[in-house]
């Protein structure tokens, strides 16, 4: 009687502890309602197991007293070694965290832009996600990579139907959406989208804590940040605006200064000079810590105007911005479907601007911009863009813009590459009264290249065009933390074939591969029959 009680005891036992696995995994897919029981559901059930075995421990003995049963205690021990070792690598995989990313894109590892922004954390980030329970998976996944870069970062999922309390005062998207609300210092962010960028763009507002203005200048044929032609900023201005700035036109001869609020100063490929008092109001900006980024494009014509009052600015910031042309013949071009007037970069002198930067920048229509020796009134430039060894910065203004045909003539002034077409300056300046000793102290700084195009919408989708522009702003604005290679959308990856192409997969599949198994098979057979 008792040995049939221990029996049952122990097939109970075993159904509890199955029913308690049952639920983990059922937890692994998104169903948690029973995920409390799992844990005293195992515990009671190893108890069973355990009443069981000393219950019936002389039939166990018995068993493990011959040679099979040795046999047996041999292989049952070589199982519970190897899961022992499973669950020692599980162990350990779940406190060293590390995954692979095979995609070509990366679309499944944080950009490091992303990367760079949780690092310099410097309160706890909470972020709040409200959704259909059977959705909290698929944010999970995305959001332990946010946990995983910093240790300040935590995330917490709420069923707005079961816990009501927790969603009051929260403005829910629809039921079947998804709401997410991050919380930093006493700011919060909503969100209604788990895209990186996103999700880093609202980090970045939450951090900052205000939103930075950048002014374009107008009135001299600049590019225009509200256009949609090909020449315009608006792609910029957009990118500008997901990274917490705000952009707006400036037209100094009007405003006679430049705003309070301004963070950057873009002065974007003019046609036509400045006026000297233009340019005082840019030197009294600039004498108090402001920030400029001027793009000085080469002539479009033999009489064009020369832009000499804004290369003497640049001059005094210590580059010197050449007349010229420059020509890259290296074929680096052919990669992007252009020719040698489109110069392209993939050497990029240490700068913080252009810290673990390695994509190639191209630019159409570009001329030199050199530090000069020993500065200019303390001001010591620092190029950071240079084209290959096989380009040139072409002095033959005349003969390049009416036939189009160059070649490399030293004895005539050109200049053999590398060509420096970007520079940077800075000088520092005193702290607000009452800032902490740590903070950073404000600083002028300049930065020039010799072309605007690059950063227009015709030429923002190469490359590195687009995070060059974005980390040239963020180092104007002495925001360090968006210097860094920014989300990419992923790429598509769909194989297109034709009618005929499909054909000849669906035969290849379904009839000439297995009818050679088949063959094989049958020849096999035959052979030893």
């Amino acid at each position: 009687m008792l040995s049939r009680i221990t029996n049952i005891v122990g097939w109970i036992g075993f159904a509890v502890v199955l029913a308690a696995a049952a639920i983990r995994v059922g937890n692994s897919f998104g169903y948690s309602a029973y995920d409390k029981y799992a844990s005293p559901l195992a515990i009671a059930g190893l108890v069973l197991l355990v009443i069981y075995i000393l219950g019936q421990w002389r039939e166990i003995a018995k068993m493990f007293s011959g040679r099979q049963a040795r046999y047996g205690t041999l292989t049952g021990v070589s199982v519970l070694v190897v899961l022992a070792i499973l669950v020692a690598i599980n162990y350990i995989g779940s406190r060293q965290h590390k995954r692979w990313d095979l995609t070509a894109n990366k679309q499944f590892s944080l950009s490091d832009q992303t990367r760079t922004v949780l690092q310099k954390l410097e309160s706890p980030l909470h972020i709040r996600v409200f959704a259909e329970e059977n959705a909290f998976q698929q944010y999970r996944d995305k959001l332990k990579e946010y946990e995983y870069i910093s240790s300040k970062v935590s995330s917490e999922y709420i069923d707005p139907d079961k816990k009501p309390t927790a969603a009051a005062g929260v403005q829910l998207q629809p039921p079947g959406s998804v709401t997410m609300m991050l919380d930093y210092k006493g700011r919060s962010e909503r969100l209604t989208s788990d895209n990186e960028q996103d999700v880093t763009t609202a980090i970045i507002k939450l951090v900052q804590g205000t939103v930075k203005k950048v002014y374009f200048t107008a009135g001299h044929g600049e590019k225009d940040p509200a256009s949609s032609d090909r020449d315009g900023y608006k792609a910029i201005a957009d990118s500008l605006t997901h990274e917490n700035y705000s952009t707006d036109k400036l037209v100094l001869a009007q405003a006679g200064s430049v705003p309070d609020d301004a963070a950057v100063v873009v002065i974007a490929g003019p046609k036509t000079d400045f006026f000297p008092g233009e340019i005082t109001t840019l030197k009294t900006y600039l004498g108090k810590q402001g920030k400029l980024l001027l793009e000085l494009d080469p002539p479009e014509r033999v009489d064009s105007p020369p832009l000499m009052n804004l290369i003497a600015l640049a001059h005094d910031w210590g580059m010197d911005v050449g007349n010229d042309i420059v020509v890259d013949v290296s074929g680096m071009g052919q990669l992007i479907g252009t020719d040698a007037s489109v110069p392209v970069a993939a050497n990029y002198p240490a700068h913080a601007i252009v810290q673990r930067f390695k994509l190639l920048t191209a630019y159409p229509a570009a001329r030199s911009v050199t530090a000069v020796s020993g500065g200019v009134n303390g001001h010591i430039a620092q190029g950071f863009v240079e084209t290959s060894q096989r380009s040139w910065a072409e002095s033959d203004l005349k003969g390049m813009i009416t036939t189009g045909k160059v070649s490399f003539n030293g004895a005539s002034g050109d200049k053999q590459g590398p060509i420096t077409i970007a520079a940077a300056a800075s000088a520092q300046g005193g702290g607000p009264a009452g800032a902490a000793s740590d903070a950073p102290k404000p600083e002028t700084r300049v930065v020039v290249f010799g072309d605007s195009d690059f950063a227009a919408n015709s030429a923002i989708g190469i490359q590195g065009n687009r995070d060059l522009f974005m980390n040239t702003i963020g180092w104007l604005s002495q925001q360090e933390n968006l210097i860094a290679i920014r989300p990419k959308d992923a790429d598509d990856r769909r194989l297109t074939m034709t009618s005929a192409q499909q054909t000849n997969v669906t035969w290849l599949s379904l009839f000439i591969i297995p009818g050679l198994v088949f063959f094989v098979g049958v020849s096999t057979w035959w052979r030893r029959r």
